[in-house]
């Protein structure tokens, strides 16, 4: 019988292509269940037959999604698949290698197009990872500029690039020409500096001062916002603060084409930025003039808190939103204009015209907003959309994202790890996956209609209503919208802000509901029509009601601060769980046919495994002077005094934990003197840092965990010793409690020569005398001593960009 059955499944039970069950198979499946196999194999035959049913079925929707062309929404996962390939290598890959995989792949789906429909496809996925990796590779290779080897402080003479003014100080960008003991040939290309008063020189002008440069720092945990790589994306090869007094140098013979446009685009940007909130004043002032230009240094941090807890952060930063609305009401303006003209209307293409407008529009928004990533991101999409409309083809299609998102990666193939680039593309990949439908028999199956819950468009033969009934329709179709919309974007953006920023706004669907209205009717048509009267001097009054506008918006973020639990703290969770997330939406939102249910079980998986991440015990940042250590409350013990509020706070948020770099208590739990700390862990523990070599006794015999800015003696090797060469080596690195020992996770594990990581010499730092050794090891910490500020970070990086 087992003969019978297996002869009859190789051969009586046909396969089609790519191993899918053919119609074949089924019948003889059928016929195994109805005929020669009943009594004792009859329920083997029944479940074969469901078995291949069900592959049957799976086959049918893969053809159907094929048909529809929906595989080639896919491409781009499969290239930025290539780019975190690149991202993750071990060492700085060879350049040949990607390309000489893409020609061969390439030379593959060619030769087997007409041959194997399924070999064809793997080619073409295998040649999409390829491009992606070399489109990675050799962005590194187009970006690479000297980075600082080390802190070092003289005298930097540079063109000032670009200028914001900050509510306490301000910031430069400055292109270097030279800097006093930086060799020519080490120079970092441009660099970013703070200054402790407003700056009175403009963007275009060469200075001369004082600065204490260093090299971009890197996370200050395992899997923390990576500065460094940021930096050396944007050629920034260090940062730092200027003392002293700014002098005017004579300009260079020549400044470069690039340098003059930039300087010019940045004083006309200030310029208006200081119109703007001289107009409005306070707060609102500030937020508004960041929703024109981009410069947000005017903005109170109280103000950005408020606005984070209310969801609409992403308000004040020129990206998605933002572009679409003016691109989106010249569209309008341009063709409600010519729409006057019935001979054009009839006769003209004048929908062409008027995308054509907005895509004009969109790209000086862009440059005039300073073209940061986020900002031409941005553009590449909506000028993806508006040109569709060029081509007679659906603007708002999930084929034009893909193409958006085809371009930006193989452009700023970087972008796939910024949490802007990520958020952007889920939210609309979400919506559009939410809204769309197809569009019928024998429809173009990229054309679809959108729909919502209470949106679909009345009926053709439906009679007219009056102008009540309309206006009560649009109300409802708004809220409607707003409310799904909101909850379809927060729910695909919600893994990656969990992830990046472990922050929760619970109540973020009650601020985008209530201020959204504000934005897109007031504060963004009122933006539009001040720029426009700008150059004529007859701004102010319209700037006047955009700051009514942003002054409502701004109270009820205040509000929705202002309630309960507003702000939740997430644990951090890691790269495994937010690609299961990731491959998750994907598959929920690129599929059209009920396939894409299939990712439901993948969403789960995710979610079980960030929910499942274990917190660090310790986290010690890459110079061992400051470290965090979890105490016998259960919460972090702050130890030294390096660390800074910055550092501080991003160590506490990946803990989930919510006290700010300030609080008294992060210091309880502490023993500190002159010699060092100790905390106990919950398990009792000793981890112990050591500041003075004459301390290593001690604590080599008493703790379990020595962290140390010093080279520590070769005969302590009893406890877990993280000394300078090893931070040196593994930057921050984080320790986990277990039964036995530690585990442990560091940043730079074999990532040593990748360029964005600095390596600078190591040096002893100078020692306490003898007299200080002999103090005794029972002082109390300070009360939040992780709020000083930061030794070796005086420019502290801020957070990644939030959409």
């Amino acid at each position: 019988m087992s003969g019978e059955v297996k002869g009859a499944g190789r051969g009586a039970i046909g396969m089609g292509e790519g191993g899918w069950p053919s119609s074949r198979g089924r019948a003889a499946a059928q016929a195994l269940r109805g005929g020669r196999l009943s009594g004792v194999g009859g329920g083997w035959a029944a479940w074969g037959e469901a078995v291949w049913g069900g592959l049957a079925r799976i086959r049918g929707l893969f053809e159907q999604e094929i048909e529809e062309r929906r595989l080639f929404l896919w491409l781009p996962v499969a290239v930025g698949l290539g780019v975190l390939l690149y991202f993750s290598a071990d060492q700085e890959p060879s350049i040949w290698a990607p390309g000489v995989a893409a020609a061969i792949a390439a030379a593959a789906a060619i030769a087997l197009r007409l041959r194997s429909r399924l070999g064809s496809g793997v080619a073409i996925a295998v040649l999409a990872v390829a491009a992606g990796f070399f489109a990675a590779t050799l962005r590194t290779r187009l970006m690479a500029a000297p980075v600082l080897d080390r802190v070092r402080v003289g005298k930097l003479t540079g063109v000032v690039e670009g200028m914001e003014t900050r509510i306490a100080g301000g910031r430069l960008m400055i292109r270097v020409l030279a800097m006093e003991g930086v060799e020519p040939a080490a120079l970092p290309y441009r660099v970013r500096v703070t200054t402790p008063n407003h700056p009175t020189v403009k963007p275009g002008e060469t200075i001369r001062a004082t600065a204490r440069l260093l090299p971009p720092p890197e996370p200050s945990r395992p899997g923390g916002y990576n500065f460094a790589r940021d930096a050396f994306f944007g050629a920034i090869g260090a940062v730092g603060s200027l003392a002293g007094k700014i002098e005017l140098d004579p300009a260079p013979a020549a400044l470069p084409l690039d340098l003059r446009v930039f300087a010019a685009i940045d004083r006309a940007r200030n310029d208006m930025t200081e119109r703007i909130a001289r107009s409005i004043g306070g707060a609102a002032g500030g937020v508004a003039a960041a929703l024109v230009t981009g410069k947000r240094g005017l903005i109170p941090e109280a103000v950005n808190d408020d606005l984070r807890a209310a969801g609409i952060y992403h308000v004040v930063s020129i990206s998605g939103l933002h572009l679409v609305l003016a691109a989106g009401m010249v569209f309008w303006l341009v063709r409600a204009g010519l729409a006057l003209s019935p001979a054009l209307a009839l006769r003209r293409p004048i929908k062409k015209w008027a995308a054509l407008c907005a895509m004009l529009a969109g790209a000086g928004y862009t440059v005039f907003a300073g073209g940061d990533v986020a900002t031409v991101r941005s553009l590449v999409m909506t000028l993806v959309l508006l040109g569709a409309i060029l081509v007679d083809r659906p603007a708002l299609s999930m084929r034009n994202l893909a193409l958006a998102a085809l371009l930006i990666l193989l452009i700023e193939p970087e972008s796939v790890l910024a949490p802007g680039f990520q958020m952007s593309f889920a939210a609309v990949a979400a919506l559009i996956a939410v809204f769309e439908r197809p569009g019928g028999a024998g429809s173009d199956p990229e054309a679809g209609t959108f729909v919502g819950l209470g949106l679909a468009p009345p009926p053709a033969k439906a009679p007219a209503k009056g102008w009540p009934a309309r206006i009560l329709d649009g109300l409802r179709h708004h809220a409607v919208g707003t409310v799904l919309s909101t909850l379809v974007a927060e729910a695909a953006t919600g893994a990656y802000g969990l992830y990046h920023f472990q922050r929760y706004t619970p109540f973020g669907l009650v601020g985008n509901a209530l201020t959204l209205p504000l934005v897109s009717l007031v504060v963004m048509p009122a933006a539009l029509l001040g720029a426009i009267a700008y150059p004529f001097g007859l701004d102010g009054p319209i700037w006047q009601i955009m700051g009514l506008g942003v002054d409502g918006m701004l109270r009820i973020s205040a509000r929705v601060h202002a309630w309960p639990g507003s702000t939740q703290a997430i644990p951090a969770f890691g790269m495994t769980a937010v690609l299961c997330l990731t491959l998750a939406l994907l598959w929920l939102t690129l599929w059209r046919t009920a396939l894409r249910w299939a990712g439901v079980p993948l969403a789960l998986l995710g979610a079980g495994l960030a929910a499942a991440a274990q917190a660090p015990d310790v986290v010690m940042a890459r110079d061992g002077r400051a470290l965090a250590v979890r105490g016998p409350d259960g919460r972090l013990v702050l130890v030294g005094r390096q660390a800074g509020a910055f550092v501080t706070e991003q160590w506490l948020r990946a803990d989930g934990d919510v006290r700010s770099a300030g609080d008294a208590t992060l210091g309880a739990g502490a023993r500190c003197d002159t010699l060092g700390c100790v905390v106990r862990l919950p398990d009792g523990r000793a981890v112990s840092q050591v500041l003075v070599a004459g301390a290593f006794e001690e604590d080599c015999r008493r703790a379990a965990v020595i962290v140390t800015p010093l080279q520590a003696p070769s005969w302590c090797n009893k406890p877990l010793v993280m000394d300078r060469a090893r931070l040196t080596a593994a930057g921050a690195t984080a320790l986990t409690a277990t039964s036995d020992g530690f585990t442990v996770a560091s940043e730079r594990t074999a990532l040593r020569d990748r360029p964005w990581l600095p390596h600078p010499p190591v040096r002893k730092p100078a020692e306490p005398s003898a007299a200080a050794a002999k103090a005794s090891r029972s002082a109390p910490a300070t009360p939040g001593g992780g709020a000083a500020p930061a030794v070796d970070d005086p420019d502290d990086p801020g957070p990644p960009a939030e959409p």
